[in-house]
């Protein structure tokens, strides 16, 4: 990652090449004072309640897995029809398609003292890296996925490949089970705290790669080689001495290591696994403490999924309290109307002043955030079936996600900033590979994972998608059949069924209105669930029947809770962004930056006048579906979804 003039990137800032920014980021001691709202964020420092902390320095495992009422089905039970996800996954593939095993593996290779005449790849993947294999790690993971998702074997062949390719360098390092595109010596310079960068971070991705791989592509090798390394080379430090290396940036090492304790039925994984909790940052939060300021966002997201993942295996209430107050206060209170956090990659105030960081910077939510952000919200909505998660992921899903794959070439973004007159930041071909081009390989790999939920009474269709579920364990098929969101209406047909009830849970989403309705083989359903809730209707469902769902859109208006004089437009699940032509843009302000630069190509975007119910009168259908005109008194704005807007856009709106 690029170094910032004014402040630490997120890598800088996470692996510590200056001492003292480092110490104020991450050392021990009382919490700094927290500054006013408009004061320069200053780097955290946790409280440690020497008292009786949640949690201590060590920690016992105990395997007492968690019966989770609700479950998502297998991905090869959900097939995409098309739509804007099926769309997005294929420029995905493409992309994956393009891209070759032997460079992909070059750097491997090369680590391992193996001949290769690959060229290599640039960016974060290029030979002077240090974060060199993360996106391989990536590769592996959308391989896997794609692979149980659709039944590719092109995609799968090519997984198969790094796979083999990786047995052989791991084989070519030893017997110690290592394995990575870069030498020992990065772990040697980590145990010795020097300043090197997250060399577990990488590891993570490699490692969640070749186990995504073996559970969803049936391709078991290597994986277990790297664990022991990583058992023995965790094992061997004292844990106070653990805890100082856990100030380094290192992935979701805890949830790699629980999610193979699961499929292996080891515990040792597990035990390994509790070596990467960060004590300091887990105890404010098991308080129901937001200690998060000053925090780098996207190193804490993937940890808290890894206490997620422990209380699944264990039910240990510490790390359910975790997962669920951190999320509650990210979402709740750091969270932009497009689903994304995070402003210069870090939360730099104090809960509820996002107007202030609107207006810091221009490089707003990290699209690893938002990636991470969901993955945890899918957790969550396993625990408990509150709408309330499923509203926050498809926010998130329709705005950031879909909005940061570049239609086509699959390319995908780093930023998906807020700033009036922004524009979207884009990869390259083969010269970029930050750590959001590799997230963003996996999600679009796995888009049909939470279209659909069940639990022992029946299913619960989640999202509006056009799609198939085949729910073979019962004998159900059902098929829905939408434009969604450019219609608010789905059809579900039950192709298959059994001849014992069932229900079928439908979500009636939090942005409808009291005018949705449902009605099944033509009569209306009488007594419609409130929005924000799931309408269930249990019966002897039978081939043929027909479901009809309306789900009434309107435009809103969302405002940031700290200034409201900033605000956004909804419609359903949408956001809606003014659009402005592509002007001042050269290849650098598109491409080479992470995040746009909107002081170096200053757009002026015309403020809005009005309080909200005469802003919503100055809104008119444009007649193309989901676009919209908005008045204002300099000139008349074109309104459509952010997902579809690819020049330069303004999502929040300064009023008058």
């Amino acid at each position: 990652m690029h170094f910032l003039a004014d402040k630490f990137s997120r890598r800088w800032f996470s692996f510590g090449l200056v001492a003292a920014p480092l110490a104020a980021a991450c050392g021990v001691g009382a919490f700094a004072e927290l500054a006013e709202a408009d004061e320069t964020p200053q780097f955290a420092r946790w409280v440690v309640d020497k008292n009786d902390p949640p949690f201590g320095m060590t920690d016992t495992f105990h395997r007492n897995a968690l019966a989770v009422p609700i479950a998502p089905f297998g991905l090869g039970e959900v097939e995409l029809h098309d739509g804007p996800l099926k769309q997005s996954a294929e420029w995905n593939r493409n992309y994956m398609m393009r891209l070759s095993v032997d460079r992909l593996l070059h750097n491997f290779r090369v680590n391992a003292g193996l001949p290769s005449s690959a060229q290599p790849l640039g960016g974060w993947e290029a030979p002077g890296v240090e974060l060199r294999g993360h996106f391989v790690g990536h590769y592996l993971s959308a391989c896997g996925l794609m692979h149980a998702s659709t039944g590719d074997q092109q995609i799968k062949g090519k997984g198969d490949q790094i796979v083999s390719g990786l047995a052989v360098c791991q084989k070519s390092l030893g017997s110690s089970g290592y394995l990575s595109a870069f030498p020992e010596e990065l772990f040697e310079r980590l145990d010795a705290l020097k300043g090197v960068w997250a060399p577990f971070y990488t590891l993570h991705k490699i490692m969640a790669g070749l186990l995504d791989m073996h559970t969803q592509a049936c391709n078991a090798d290597v994986l277990l080689g790297v664990a022991k390394w990583v058992d023995a080379w965790t094992a061997s430090k004292s844990p106070e001495h653990m805890q100082e290396i856990l100030d380094n940036e290192f992935g979701a090492m805890n949830e790699v290591l629980y999610n193979l304790a699961s499929v292996t039925g080891d515990d040792r994984w597990a035990v390994a696994g509790d070596r990467f909790t960060k004590t300091k940052f887990f105890n404010p939060l098991a308080l129901r403490k937001d200690e998060l300021r000053g925090l780098h966002a996207n190193t804490h997201i993937p940890e808290v999924i890894g206490a997620a993942r422990r209380y699944e295996i264990s039910q240990d209430s510490r790390y359910c309290n975790v997962a669920e107050f951190f999320w509650e206060t990210v979402v709740e209170s750091r969270t932009y109307a497009t689903g994304g956090s995070s402003n210069n990659e870090h939360w730099e105030t104090r809960p509820c002043h996002l107007g202030v960081e609107l207006e810091e910077s221009s490089h707003h939510q990290e699209c690893c955030c938002a990636y991470n952000m969901m993955k945890l919200s899918r957790h969550l909505y396993a625990w408990t079936a509150q709408t309330k998660y499923i509203d926050y992921y498809e926010r998130n899903l329709f705005n950031h996600r879909l909005g940061t794959i570049q239609p086509e070439t699959g390319l995908t973004s780093y930023f998906l900033s807020m700033t009036p007159g922004a524009w979207k930041t884009v990869a390259t071909e083969d010269d970029t590979f930050w750590c959001c081009n590799g997230t963003a390989l996996e999600e679009f790999s796995k888009l049909n994972d939470t279209i659909y939920f069940h639990d022992d009474h029946g299913v619960y269709v989640n999202l509006y998608v056009a799609s198939v579920l085949h729910w073979k364990e019962r004998g159900i098929r059902l098929k829905q059949s939408t434009v969604f969101p450019i219609e608010p209406r789905t059809s579900i047909v039950v192709d298959e069924s059994t001849a014992e009830p069932w229900v079928l849970n439908l979500r009636i989403p939090s942005w409808t209105t009291l005018d949705a309705a449902i009605s099944i083989n033509g009569k209306l359903v009488e007594g419609i669930a409130a929005p924000g809730s799931y309408l269930s209707v249990k019966r002897v469902w039978k081939k043929g029947d027909r479901v009809e769902v309306q789900l009434p859109m309107q435009v809103r208006i969302e405002t940031i809770p700290d200034n409201p004089t900033w605000k956004a437009f909804g419609y359903g699940p949408l956001i809606l962004a003014g659009q402005f032509p592509a002007t001042g843009l050269n290849d650098e302000l598109l491409h080479t930056n992470q995040g746009p630069d909107v002081a170096k190509s200053p757009l002026n975007v015309p403020l809005i006048e009005g309080g909200n119910s005469a802003l919503l009168t100055k809104i008119k259908a444009a007649g193309a579906p989901l676009f919209f005109s908005l008045e204002t008194t300099r000139q008349t704005i074109t309104l459509k979804p952010l997902y579809q807007s690819w020049e330069r856009f303004a999502v929040y709106w300064k009023t008058a």
